[in-house]
């Protein structure tokens, strides 16, 4: 069985090879990155600002002055006993414009720089103090290949659970491998974001990533 995390006073992990096994080393996690209190309402600040940036805004709903149609007044204004018409593109009737309906929009949010950081330190410091890091070495595939990567998320007792592999810059082959794969994704240092990794189970580091988020949060 593999640990996942080791002294949790010393922010410890042990790095694993893709075959799940220890190499023996140790590496150590910046405190002030993976050992903090996280702050729930900067993760849901976070959160709901990536999901409000996935929108595209381009729904559109056609209003009474955009349906075409005659602007003929149907009936005289009183004296009918039925109610008061005006054309036939009343929203009212079947076809007519759409009362209050969507239009195109901007969703997008915006963060402070500082309340970024700080969600990011916070999401990181959660997925540590759960055991749910993982440290692997650095490592790559010769050509694209999904049975591959199977086997190493087999080999690191991942099979079947949402993991975000994080690589210090982006990987062409390991991008492809794990693009198929509903459970996994890969995504580059610099790309980490709350909501990916909120969202998976297990994050899977490579050393040279690990370094290059200390960096970035340093």
């Amino acid at each position: 069985m593999i640990s996942h995390r080791s002294n949790a006073m010393q922010m410890k992990l042990k790095v694993h090879d893709i075959d799940g096994k220890s190499t023996g080393r140790e590496v150590e996690l910046p405190e002030g990155i993976f050992g903090t209190e996280p702050n729930e309402h900067v993760l849901y600040l976070a959160v709901k600002a990536y999901l409000a940036n996935q929108r595209q805004g381009t729904h559109k709903a056609k209003g009474r002055g955009e349906i075409a149609g005659s602007t003929r007044k149907l009936h005289k204004q009183k004296g009918t006993g039925g109610a008061r018409k005006g054309d036939i593109k009343n929203p009212l009737y079947h076809g007519g414009g759409r009362i209050f309906g969507p239009m195109p929009r901007d969703y997008s949010q915006k963060l402070n720089k500082k309340v970024r950081r700080l969600a990011r330190v916070s999401a990181l410091s959660a997925k540590a103090a759960g055991g749910n890091i993982l440290i692997v070495e650095d490592f790559t595939f010769d050509h694209p290949r999904t049975k591959s990567f199977l086997e190493v998320m087999q080999n690191l007792e991942l099979t079947g659970k949402k993991t975000l592999l994080v690589t210090p810059d982006h990987d062409r082959m390991l991008y492809l491998s794990g693009r198929n794969l509903p459970t996994a994704k890969v995504v580059r240092a610099q790309d980490l974001h709350v909501y990916d990794i909120l969202n998976a189970r297990s994050l899977v580091l490579s050393e040279s990533a690990l370094g290059k988020i200390a960096e970035s949060l340093a």
